[in-house]
């Protein structure tokens, strides 16, 4: 497989339309066209993690975080980021990076956290708001099930975890061909009416311009009487974050415990010791203050991050634990669900991980 044809399948994996908008995901450098020879999966593609590359003749590199993120105007080696662009670019590697795909996913970042920590009835924290469309078309009853079978496989229907998701009604039809039109039925000046089917599908914005071409391509008429309609429906399946509940409360001492347990942690940054149970918790991996507000508004009883400033910690006005257990820390299970899923699919070449530790923080005790 060529770095295009893998960047293509992870992009079905974890599309990057699903990214933030201030993000750098998908292919950052590298020949689209050389033929991949290994994928070396790792969370930040420093120097260290391109001789590791070379190392094990991998020359595509999955990250998480995107090395090349904003104002870079030339490749000179002049610090880290140039130093491991250049030497990727020198030695033939690719790299891509998923970052907030990977976030907002499902099954991504957050929910491991949440499945760390043993949380049920996991919910998104911040769901993705007007991301959804609706497409009404109209068409002959005879052909409405083979449009339908068109949209579905240009992904159109996919509600939560059902897909092939729609609704059809019939009605009565009229129109009049003019002079120069070239009718599916009907004579010219005529009124013409029939039966007629509506067929209503739901579908992710980013996935407008296919579902466009499977629609025209697909439906008899020389001009397809259809609507577009933006949803204003919150998507409950994409979004940053995640909150879920533990089976029985438990105190604030034994919940700091067993984040320190979980995650490895020989310290944690928090809010007072509020002395209160401990039922309903929030996460969001990285940096996570956005979160705060909705963690609050979903009644959590904590709120797990990293990258917290002083002033955050005045925002909860005691009415919620914040945690802060560092950047890094709340991201650390990514390589290995990344790995996961990219051994899966790809089985002709080696995937490996990436064995460097890139965690630039230390800690003294």
């Amino acid at each position: 497989m060529t770095v295009k044809e893998v960047s293509r399948e992870l992009d079905i994996l974890f599309p990057l339309q699903e990214a933030e908008e201030f993000d750098n995901v998908g292919l950052l450098c590298g020949n689209p066209d050389r033929n991949v020879s290994g994928i070396l999966v790792c969370h930040d593609a420093l120097e260290s993690v391109i001789d590791e590359a070379i190392s094990k003749n991998t020359n595509l590199i999955v990250t998480f975080h995107p090395i090349i993120f904003s104002g870079l105007k030339s490749i000179t080696g002049k610090n880290y980021v140039e130093k491991a662009v250049l030497k990727a670019i020198e030695n033939k590697i690719a790299i891509y990076a998923i970052h907030t795909s990977f976030d907002n996913d499902y099954f991504g970042v957050n929910y491991k956290i949440c499945e760390v920590l043993g949380l049920k009835n996991q919910q998104i924290l911040m769901p993705k708001k007007n991301s959804l469309q609706q497409l009404q078309v109209y068409i002959p009853t005879e052909y409405a099930e083979n449009l339908k079978e068109s949209l579905f496989e240009a992904g159109a229907g996919n509600i939560g975890f059902y897909d092939e998701c729609s609704f059809t009604s019939e009605g009565q039809y009229t129109f009049r061909p003019g002079e120069n039109a070239v009718p599916f039925s009907g004579e010219i000046g005529k009124r013409e009416k029939g039966s007629e089917s509506l067929v209503s599908v739901i579908f992710e914005k980013y996935k407008l311009i296919q579902i466009i071409s499977a629609m025209k391509k697909n439906h008899p008429y020389e001009e397809v009487a259809h609507n577009f309609i933006s949803l204003e429906n919150e998507n409950h399946f994409s979004g940053l974050g995640r909150f879920g509940e533990f089976d029985n409360e438990m105190e604030t001492a034994d919940f700091l415990n067993l984040i320190k347990e979980k995650f490895n942690l020989k310290v944690i940054k928090h809010s007072e010791n509020l002395n209160q149970k401990i039922k309903k918790v929030g996460v969001l991996g990285g940096s996570g203050a956005s979160g705060i507000t909705a963690a609050m508004r979903n009644n959590c009883d904590a709120y797990l991050t990293g990258d917290l400033k002083y002033h955050d910690f005045f925002a909860v006005e005691d009415k919620m634990l914040l945690c802060d257990i560092g950047h890094f820390e709340s991201e650390q299970y990514i390589v290995g669900q990344l790995f996961e899923k990219l051994s899966q699919k790809f089985t002709t070449f080696a995937v490996l991980k990436s064995g460097e530790k890139t965690n630039p923080i230390k800690y003294f005790f």
